[in-house]
């Protein structure tokens, strides 16, 4: 009999032998290796998952408890149970099911989950919120190894911890991976932890045979005072429970009867509580288990297959140029927010690792550690996704404008995504870069224009600077420019109509019959553009961005300066970029 049905819920999986949770995890694995590999999406850690998120709602009571997820794309197994079976097939689709867990599809998720750091915070003040109103209800924050790699994780559990009330249970899920694998003082920590599991496992076997003794119940009063000084003697100390958590664990991840122990045991405790659990991610697919990084986030069709040659991307041309620059430049460091590979830094950090730094998912940590070393003479790249540039705001005006450090941001992932959904798309960069002073922003559009921003933006630029580039294929365009300079080339069709843009919508613009105006520097504006656009009376202007703040807004203000009169239309993002295809995301750009 199929487990996994339409009828699938939490009070279902509450009624069943543990024997038909076994089976029931067997299902689940083998949905989610069918469906992503369809639809796309983050396989690994669901794969490693499965267990827990079965475990958690054999304990607890979705949607009375709540679950708060971080990052919220290891949650595929959590939207299985909850009524979302039938329409799993539309997972990370215009109109389907979204790839992270969003309250608005339904009322088992608590919170939204798209960035990391977020949830223990979050839960906290879900936690707060439930015991002022008096509901009894429990709040479960699942995190990932590489979350902890996070500050704000740290700060939530330094406020929900001591002097909490809170009816709060964190889950850290450990994995030893978040994109790339984990590096630094924390994975060195949460190491340390697992190996004192021989702690846990005799105090199991000292319980277990104290109960079937007649003495056990004075022997185990003695134990009870002494258990701290043996605990404390075989692991020093434990750095969750000094703020103030119990902490129970290192718990297999993949043992259902392990995990619903600890869970149930975790339920009768009415104040913080942390559960260290061990997974491995990839588990019950052998490709994923061996590269968890490479299955991470799959593209439709790939996780049942072996992976193939691909043309070149954005990302890899990055990590080829700042490699081979590297090569001729001491000076120049490299650094990642736990993405390595997804961002091409794997090519200079296989040839320059002394010079190559992970902080783990720390942005904005990373931001102040590139003007450190820039404040001494070094030529630091810190390459970002930029829905995670955002988190830097503060970093970029304070640390780095303020004192002009000349610091370079490679700006992955810049502008629509595709089917991350609304928390992944890079559509904000260009205005927060653009409204601090100082910074330069460059837009290529094409692999030998992403070569010569990043040249220019090291060697020619003395300021902070960024050169943002898509997610995706490099591509060409063949039209001749009648203007080709640095900052700007204009195409020339004999038209009275200017269409303005940069970065790949080029390549789009060039196939109406207009002139185009093609930026190359987008921050600060070239006066020269200025001066061109001036001599039009109907101009557009197209951009793969936030309409607030964004260049159509800076240029309409310099030509209104100028006393200019015409036709002024805007195309741009306006608001959060729903999921949909890239393709279908571009179009309702540019569509009037």
């Amino acid at each position: 009999m199929e487990l996994l049905n339409k009828n699938i819920s939490p009070d279902i999986v509450k009624r069943l032998s543990k024997r038909q949770l076994v089976q029931l995890c067997r299902e689940i694995r083998a949905t989610l290796i069918k469906t992503v590999s369809r639809t796309g999406g983050h396989l690994a850690s669901n794969l490693g998952t499965v267990e827990l998120i079965v475990a958690l709602h054999r304990v607890y009571s979705s949607p009375k408890d709540k679950f708060v997820f971080d990052v919220g794309h290891q949650a595929y197994t959590h939207k299985l149970l909850t009524g979302r079976l039938e329409r799993f097939d539309t997972l990370r689709s215009e109109g389907g099911i979204s790839g992270f867990p969003l309250p608005s599809e339904s009322e088992h998720d608590a919170f939204i989950g798209g960035h990391s750091g977020i949830s223990v915070s979050a839960a906290f003040g879900i936690a707060e919120s439930l015991r002022l109103s008096g509901d009894s209800g429990k709040v479960i924050a699942v995190a990932g190894d590489g979350s902890f790699t996070d500050g704000g994780i740290y700060e939530g559990l330094n406020n929900a911890g001591r002097e909490s009330k809170a009816n709060l249970l964190v889950i850290l899920n450990d994995n030893e991976m978040c994109i790339s694998k984990n590096t630094g003082a924390i994975s060195a920590y949460l190491s340390n932890l697992r190996s004192t599991r021989k702690y846990y496992k005799a105090k199991t076997d000292v319980k277990n045979f104290l109960e079937q003794t007649r003495a056990g119940e004075a022997v185990s009063e003695v134990v009870s005072v002494t258990k701290g000084f043996v605990k404390n003697a075989i692991y020093k100390s434990n750095m969750f429970e000094n703020l103030g958590f119990k902490y129970y664990g290192p718990v297999d991840g993949h043992n259902l009867a392990e995990l619903i122990e600890v869970l149930e045991l975790a339920k009768l405790i009415n104040s913080p509580c942390l559960i260290h659990v061990k997974t491995k991610k990839g588990k019950g697919y052998k490709p994923a288990e061996r590269n968890s990084g490479m299955y991470h986030g799959v593209d439709g069709g790939r996780a049942n297959s072996s992976p193939t040659e691909k043309a070149e991307t954005f990302s890899d041309v990055f990590g080829k140029e700042i490699a081979a620059l590297a090569e001729k430049d001491e000076k120049i460091c490299l650094i990642s927010a736990a993405m390595k590979y997804a961002t091409g830094c794997n090519y200079f950090n296989d040839k320059f690792p002394q010079r190559f730094y992970d902080t783990g998912i720390a942005e904005a940590h990373a931001a102040t550690f590139a003007a450190g070393l820039a404040s001494q003479g070094m030529l630091p790249v810190f390459a970002v996704y930029s829905t995670f540039s955002q988190r830097c705001f503060d970093r970029l005006i304070h640390d780095i404008a303020i004192e002009n450090q000349h610091v370079v941001f490679a700006i992955d992932r810049a502008g629509v995504v595709g089917e991350d959904g609304k928390t992944h798309q890079g559509v904000f960069d260009v205005a927060m870069f653009g409204m601090i002073p100082g910074f330069t922003v460059f837009s290529p559009a094409t692999a030998d224009e992403l070569r010569t921003c990043l040249h220019r933006a090291l060697y020619e630029v003395n300021t902070p600077v960024a050169v943002r580039y898509p997610r995706g294929q490099c591509t060409m365009h063949n039209a001749q420019c009648t203007i080709n300079e640095d900052d700007y080339r204009l195409f020339k069709k004999n038209s009275y109509k200017l269409t303005v843009t940069y970065g790949r919508l080029v390549h789009r613009a060039l196939s109406d019959n207009v002139n185009v105006l093609q930026l190359i520097k987008i921050q600060p504006l070239p006066e020269e553009v200025i001066n061109i656009a001036a001599g039009y009376r109907e101009i557009t202007v197209i951009e793969e961005s936030s309409q607030r703040g964004g260049i159509g807004e800076l240029l309409a203000s310099q030509l209104l300066k100028r006393g200019w009169k015409g036709k002024y239309v805007i195309r741009a993002v306006k608001g959060f970029v729903p999921c949909a295809s890239v393709e279908k995301q571009l179009d309702s750009i540019i569509t009037p």
